[in-house]
């Protein structure tokens, strides 16, 4: 998808795709980060868009991983669809069912959760439930991870998570906040 069609879906539907331009080189790579590939089975992304993310874990996953990428724009699930590896999921739907998507792929817990969403523009009762959500499928020893265009999600994380460490990536349109969220 070029940086035009992803322009594109924000005009028609800004308030559930919180950037005007997919993640940069620099922000995926800040994403990827923290995440241990040696011994990952399950990772599940959170609002993938276009696939920045989700094609640089496929670089890096091992072949008996399991990517399930948790979208709710149908053009960029239609998209995502076109990634041709049998280790990623694609779903049109909310992150608040991520434990039903988990259950109905024999998964019970995921090693790694890497977020996307737009927390700030998501009403308040929906980031409690996908927290909620994230704390009980998380492996002890995993960490959720999401990046944000302000600090104004880090309170909940820390209301949420026993360690929340941010970086910060200037390297990006806009700048943005990397949260590694652990337990």
């Amino acid at each position: 998808m070029h940086k035009g069609d992803f322009f594109s879906e924000f005009l028609k539907e800004g308030k559930n795709i919180g950037s005007i331009t997919p993640s940069s080189k620099y922000l995926v790579k800040k994403m990827i980060e923290p995440i241990d590939f040696s011994n990952v089975k399950c990772i599940v992304e959170f609002g993938p868009g276009t696939g920045n993310i989700t094609l640089e874990l496929l670089k890096k996953m091992p072949d008996d991983c399991f990517l399930l990428a948790i979208e709710t724009n149908t053009e960029f699930c239609e998209k995502l669809q076109n990634i041709k590896d049998p280790r990623l999921k694609v779903i049109c739907d909310t992150a608040e069912k991520l434990e039903d998507y988990l259950s109905e792929n024999n998964i019970q817990k995921a090693d790694y959760i890497v977020s996307s969403l737009p927390l700030a523009m998501i009403p308040n009762n929906v980031v409690k439930n996908i927290l909620e959500v994230v704390t009980k499928v998380l492996k002890p020893g995993g960490a959720f991870i999401q990046f944000q265009y302000s600090l104004n999600a880090y309170k909940k994380l820390r209301e949420t998570f026993k360690n929340v460490d941010l970086t910060f990536t200037p390297m990006n349109i806009p700048p943005a906040f990397v949260f590694t969220c652990t337990n």
